[in-house]
């Protein structure tokens, strides 16, 4: 590979799948880095001496991001403190696995670890939950007691926000399937880098245009200590064919995870076009979790786990959601 195309000394190790740029280490390090601080500062996803709970799995994505955001607090003084939140689901295997990275992660940035686990807030593991259910609608019960368990362990830190590591390829995923699912309203709302603003705890990403590729790139040549098994149960969850599709249109067209999310972001609908509408957040009655009605998706979902109904709280057909929950991890 010829020379850097940026600094033009030293030698280029890598062409970037964003743009093709032919880039050294080094440049690539700070074309990276750079990106992400302007999507921080262009969507203000910070404000100082916020407490942030920072999202970590052991995955690339957490790993990358948990590294940037501390790098990127002591460059540019966003005077954040920044705190690992893990969530341990219950899988042998994998989440007992991953945790361990996490806790050298808690070591290497010397940010503080808290872990919540599914067993203690619900009294169930994943594990329990598929061998009770099967693996039809697994994702359905992990999607929505990750999200609530997130925020939960936020609160018990005395976050003021949360920071995920979901990419660009996981946005322009998120918007395929809504058009799949026929979920208009979405459409818009989902490639927000920030999500919940309104509301007690708001949700970042500030790896919204970062292609998965360029993470792990940005991981590899960092030597960074990531965990990189696949979810036992992933490979059963509608999303993993969306992100199929995505990647063949992304062999074809580079810029298509961009263009995605862009095409989206420029969709705009009232609620009187949409015939949607607009939940009002309100306590769920049985666990007192924020929420749009008057139980909570998870409590509707641990009911019928409870009671040995499987089909309760999960939506038939293709009746549109109001305000239930996130099948996938995105």
């Amino acid at each position: 590979m010829r020379s850097c195309s940026k600094c033009n000394n030293a030698k280029a190790v890598l062409k970037r799948p964003k743009n093709g740029d032919k880039l050294c280490k080094d440049c690539f390090y700070e074309a990276f880095e750079d990106e992400i601080h302007q999507t921080i500062m262009d969507n203000s996803l910070f404000k100082p001496g916020e407490r942030v709970a920072v999202g970590a799995s052991g995955g690339k994505d957490s790993t990358v991001l948990a590294h940037v955001l501390c790098l990127l607090n002591r460059k540019y003084n966003y005077q954040l403190d920044l705190q690992l939140l893990s969530i341990d689901e219950g899988i042998k295997g994998y989440r007992d696995d991953s945790l361990e990275t996490v806790k050298r992660n808690e070591q290497q940035y010397g940010i503080p670890l808290t872990v919540v686990s599914y067993k203690d807030l619900y009294g169930w593991t994943m594990d329990e939950i598929v061998a009770q259910i099967g693996k039809k609608n697994n994702c359905t019960y992990c999607g929505v007691f990750r999200r609530q368990a997130l925020d939960r362990g936020a609160v018990q830190i005395g976050a003021h926000k949360i920071a995920t590591g979901h990419n660009a390829d996981d946005v322009a995923e998120t918007v395929f399937l809504n058009v799949l699912r026929g979920d208009v309203p979405r459409l818009s709302r989902c490639v927000s880098a920030v999500t919940g603003g309104d509301g007690p705890l708001p949700r970042v990403k500030p790896f919204k245009y970062s292609y998965e590729k360029e993470i792990v790139m940005y991981a590899y040549y960092r030597r960074l200590d990531y965990f990189s098994t696949e979810c036992l149960y992933a490979p059963f969850a509608a999303r993993g064919f969306a992100r199929e599709y995505i990647k063949s249109l992304e062999a074809a067209r580079p810029s298509a995870i961009l263009d995605v999310i862009r095409s989206a972001e420029e969709m705009v609908f009232s609620a009187e076009a949409t015939g949607e509408r607009i939940p009002q957040p309100q306590s769920c009655e049985r666990c007192g979790y924020i929420c749009s009605q008057n139980v909570c998706k998870a409590c509707q979902l641990l009911e019928g786990l409870n009671v040995g109904d499987s089909t309760m709280g999960i939506s038939k057909g293709r009746r549109r959601r109001r305000g239930g929950g996130s099948e996938g991890c995105a």
